[in-house]
């Protein structure tokens, strides 16, 4: 369902596999995107502290997220990038990488970015995790970015400091990634049009798309979110 348009985007509210056929093929220049990650529970040490609605069973996750990449592939040009925002999560004492579900996935990779972010997992049965990871995906080997922002390929808390850490604020999001990161990854491409977030969560990557004059297309299954990137849009 088509929630929201101005000039320059286009907000959809629901199902992102069926509200991604709303975008025709090849019509994307950069995605970027953060999905659900399929944690369930936030662990602070050994402490459960939260419990996040997306708690699939691992194989259909997986199965899922394959579907969205390869849909992600449909609308995006030959020449197009997806920056796809994880990370390695912890299951019964195993690693999962979401390289499991990536290779099964027309993409191909260009480049593994680590965000170095503080997480808040002190369990001291393990090296404590203090990553993300962004994929640089595309469809041809030949596609190349512009690092005007001469950056090298890692990033900690004071490049893209983390926001989502005062639940009192209204703009919270259980998700929400700093607004320089998908500035800087959008400005790293001075030539694309057209930039889409198929988990758009609170708008970040509108916000940003349209401080730097390009267009975008986002979607969220949650209304209170899609309300909340109408809200910021229109106050920025």
């Amino acid at each position: 369902m088509l929630y929201y348009k101005n000039d320059k985007g286009l907000l959809y509210c629901g199902d992102v596999l069926e509200e991604m056929k709303n975008i025709p093929d090849e019509s994307v220049d950069l995605i970027i995107t953060s999905p659900p990650y399929n944690l369930k529970y936030h662990h602070i040490n050994k402490k459960k502290i939260g419990c996040y609605k997306d708690s699939m069973p691992e194989k259909k996750y997986q199965e899922w997220q394959i579907q969205i990449l390869e849909e992600c592939y449909r609308v995006l040009k030959v020449t197009g990038s997806m920056f796809y925002n994880h990370k390695n999560r912890i299951s019964k004492g195993i690693q999962i990488t979401p390289y499991e579900w990536i290779f099964k996935t027309p993409f191909i990779i260009k480049q593994e970015i680590v965000w170095i972010n503080k997480g808040p997992n002190f369990d001291p049965i393990r090296f404590y995790p203090y990553s993300e990871r962004i994929y640089w995906l595309a469809k041809s080997s030949k596609t190349k970015l512009l690092n005007v922002i001469n950056k090298h390929d890692v990033f900690d808390w004071n490049d893209w400091r983390p926001v989502n850490t005062d639940r009192t604020k209204e703009s919270y999001h259980d998700r929400m990634f700093p607004l320089q990161l998908p500035i800087d990854i959008i400005s790293c491409f001075p030539d694309s049009e057209v930039v889409l977030d198929p988990f758009i969560g609170s708008g970040t990557t509108a916000i940003a798309a349209e401080q730097l004059s390009k267009k975008w297309i986002g979607i969220d299954n949650q209304e209170s979110f899609c309300e909340l990137t109408v809200k910021k849009i229109n106050t920025k």
